[in-house]
């Protein structure tokens, strides 16, 4: 645990030291249609997730505004082990609830935007201004290779190296 919030630290860091470019977002979010669990089917490989297969993430609103953030991976090396990180998002402003910022630990936090969304909230595109980070997020532990082609050239339309998209294995009881 201690690694892994080492790792999200170090990250959010240099999130903040990067130059950030203005992200084409989808118009609007229901954060209660969002909230829930998602898989992740695609990632750019990073620190505080390396080694992870069967990735999810779950948003819960809570009372006060904020979103409650709990990520949850199986260590590849040893499937027995589940890393799991908590954390706090919110929408800074409310008018652009597409934008979002999330901390694992404060007082870092890193930006979390979203790009794609279905409009039945099964699937997402997620990334960061600095184009260091990249997630396809569904609802179910699959997602449609035609799917998968629409997201990545969206990702690519916004700068993104999509050959850094590394696939994540879901094949586990979670």
């Amino acid at each position: 645990m201690k690694t892994i919030l080492v790792s999200i630290i170090s990250a959010l860091a240099l999130i903040s030291c990067s130059s950030n470019k203005d992200l084409k977002m989808v118009a609007d979010v229901d954060l209660e249609k969002y909230q829930g669990k998602w898989y992740e089917i695609a990632r750019f490989p990073n620190s505080f997730e390396k080694g992870l297969v069967c990735v999810t993430a779950n948003y819960k609103l809570l009372n006060n505004g904020k979103i409650e953030v709990i990520n949850k991976g199986i260590k590849e090396s040893d499937r027995n082990k589940i890393e799991e990180s908590k954390g706090k998002a919110w929408v800074p402003n409310a008018d652009d609830p597409s934008k979002i910022k999330v901390s694992f630990f404060w007082p870092f936090a890193g930006d979390y935007q979203i790009m794609a969304l279905d409009a039945n909230y099964n699937y997402a595109l997620v990334g960061s201004p600095t184009l260091d980070y990249l997630w396809i997020l569904s609802r179910t532990k699959s997602l449609d290779d035609q799917i998968i082609k629409q997201l990545k050239q969206e990702a690519a339309q916004q700068g993104f190296e999509v050959a850094r998209l590394e696939f994540i294995e879901q094949n586990c009881d979670n």
